[in-house]
């Protein structure tokens, strides 16, 4: 058997520039800690291939397709829904229709595009009838937006609508008691800052809240900082 250079060694020989060949076992225990290195994040490729593949909810058998999410994966601004609906079952995209062209006119206010921005949603797969998404459902897709949130590490995470403000702050409360201030989502060393705001859909429905949620838009505007809408 070949005896193979250690911790020490390798330290050495590498600082007189002399390659070193470790088999394929060794190569994440350099340092002879004798465990092997952190695996590596995955990238957009695998997580959307996992995400098209998932089996992991019974949405699986109901849905036409997965809709992953859409825009500039470099984004300061990320937009979070609840789930798919009927169109973005289809389309493969969220946010589409009515409720897809008022939030575009709600990030042209404010001097973004669609294009400037990433959209994704709590759930990967659309609920049967549109209902409310259920607690398992969402443990197991809660797990793919971590992940797009740590691949586009966001300046600001708008929050659109009810399903998505109580799923991403772990919280009860409506809408109305959650917007207006400043929260966030991840672990404190690396957390997003998040501003709740009321979905398309209802604004669509009611009209009146339109001033609010250009309150809303114009305070994620100040936290995100000058220069990125």
């Amino acid at each position: 058997m070949p005896e193979f250079p250690d911790g020490e060694q390798c330290r050495l020989l590498h600082a007189m520039d002399i390659g070193v060949w470790l088999p394929r076992i060794a190569m994440g225990d350099v340092n002879g800690t004798g465990q092997q290195s952190e695996p590596v994040e995955p990238d957009w490729a695998s997580l959307e291939s996992e995400v098209t593949g998932c089996t992991q909810c019974p949405l699986h058998r109901t849905r036409t397709q997965t809709v992953f999410g859409v825009g500039d994966r470099q984004a300061q601004w990320l937009i979070i829904g609840e789930a798919p609906g009927a169109d973005e079952d289809r389309q493969g995209e969220p946010f589409v229709g009515r409720a897809g062209q008022l939030l575009n006119e709600m990030l042209r206010a404010v001097g973004l595009s669609r294009e400037r921005v990433y959209i994704a949603n709590i759930l990967k797969c659309r609920p049967p009838n549109n209902r409310d998404p259920h607690t398992d459902e969402v443990a197991s897709c809660l797990p793919y937006l971590r992940r797009q949130v740590a691949l586009i590490q966001p300046r600001l995470i708008l929050a659109v609508g009810r399903i998505a403000a109580q799923n991403l702050l772990d919280e009860d409360q409506p809408v109305g008691r959650l917007r207006g201030r400043v929260h966030s989502f991840g672990e404190p060393e690396n957390s997003v800052p998040v501003i709740v705001t009321y979905h398309p859909a209802y604004l669509l429905r009611s009209p009146g809240q339109k001033r609010k949620a250009w309150e809303d838009l114009c305070l994620a505007r100040s936290i995100a900082g000058a220069g990125t809408a």
